[in-house]
């Protein structure tokens, strides 16, 4: 467990990515006095803008991080990082790349073979080509090793069939990373037989339906694959990978800063109310969010720092996904009360909106990524040692 360990240290970031950070502040700032974006909550899930997403391609800040022969600047792990967090505070529309950008991109880079690399890494980079995750089903949930959909070699290709839900912006994506069986069940090795896909979500037999949510809103979607025919080179790896490949993959997924800084616009314009004002009790409650903020910082932290290590860190970023999906509850909640109990801060008009954009999502925190509970059992079984 990296932070049990007694040697664990935090990594020194600050100094190497500041102007970097300046630079993205600045480009931001930039682009909400033009008009050009309107900061939201969740804007990882909730705002979609393919000219932003093609913006930020041009300035590299897609994938920094990344070797150049794919699209990326060459720079480490924490340049990225250092991107997102500033894009998330902001509430900048990064929906559109930020999956392919996290995950997709990512597991190619370690699974995929070259011809997949060179094929995708570089769109990705651009802002011009979108990912989405085929994972969940109905009635499997977080249960992955459970997942129904298959796929058959038949006449050279995989047929796939089988259906996938809470799919984020598979209607705007181009493609979709399936995780499917590719060899029967076997009861005594769950894990064993199943595989990815790379699968075009504009071929024949791929069928997108929305998922609504309270306010309407759509991105989510439920995505029916019948007689799916994907070419054998969309193989990711080999047959049979695909339970090591998805391991990996969540620990970018869930060690990231949008679980704990989709609600930062909420929480940075409460804290400003606050400020301006003179002290009162409601500033130990905005105290404790600080402090819980910047702990699930530091532990994100050590995540990506053990990831641009090349390690797994699965069970850690388990944690932070657990305690940082949390805190965004609670940040809501805190932040709710105030706009009725604190002066400073009721009755502030761009607050209630960010509030409004929020809370109807707030019941999916605990679940998107894998639920808590779920969660929960596999650090458990990790500190038992089972």
């Amino acid at each position: 467990m990296l932070f049990l360990r007694p040697d664990f240290e935090l990594p020194c970031v600050g100094a190497s990515t500041a102007g970097l950070r300046s630079a993205v502040r600045a480009f931001v700032a930039d682009e909400i006095a033009g008009g050009r974006i309107t900061p939201r909550c969740n804007s990882w899930t909730e705002s979609l803008a393919a000219d932003f997403s093609r913006r930020l391609g041009e300035r590299g800040w897609i994938g920094y991080h990344w070797p150049t022969q794919y699209g990326g600047r060459g720079g480490t792990a924490f340049d990225t990082l250092t991107i997102n967090e500033e894009l998330l505070a902001a509430g900048a529309p990064v929906g559109a790349h930020w999956i392919a950008a996290r995950q997709s991109a990512p597991l190619l880079m370690r699974f995929g073979n070259e011809a997949q690399r060179q094929e995708f890494l570089p769109g990705i980079a651009a802002g011009t080509t979108y990912f989405g995750i085929g994972m969940s089903e109905p009635d499997v949930g977080s249960d992955l090793a459970s997942v129904r959909s298959r796929a058959e070699l038949a006449d050279g290709r995989w047929v796939l069939n089988g259906r996938k839900v809470w799919t984020s912006g598979a209607h705007l994506c181009h493609y979709a990373i399936v995780l499917c069986r590719t060899a029967p069940a076997d009861p005594k090795a769950r894990h064993a037989g199943l595989s990815q896909l790379i699968v075009d979500l504009k071929a024949p037999g791929v069928t997108i339906r929305p998922i609504r949510m309270l306010d309407g809103s759509h991105h989510f979607n439920e995505v029916i694959f019948d007689n799916v025919q994907v070419p054998t080179e969309r193989l990711v790896g080999n047959a049979g990978d695909g339970w090591k490949q998805v391991s990996s993959e969540l620990a970018y997924e869930r060690s990231g800063p949008e679980r704990f800084l989709s609600t930062m616009p909420l929480v940075e314009r409460c804290l400003q109310l606050v400020l301006a004002g003179p002290a009162a009790v409601g500033d130990i409650a905005a105290g404790r969010l600080l402090a819980r903020l910047m702990t699930l910082r530091n532990m994100s932290l050590g995540v990506w720092g053990a990831l641009g290590a090349g390690q797994s860190p699965a069970i850690e970023a388990a944690m932070v996904k657990d305690l940082g999906t949390n805190f965004e509850r609670d940040a809501i909640e805190v932040v709710r009360e105030a706009m009725t109990a604190d002066p400073r801060v009721a009755g502030d008009e761009a607050l209630a909106q960010l509030m409004a954009d929020a809370l109807p999502l707030s019941p999916t925190y605990n679940l998107r990524g894998g639920t808590n509970e779920v969660l929960r059992n596999m650090i458990a079984k990790n500190l038992q040692g089972k």
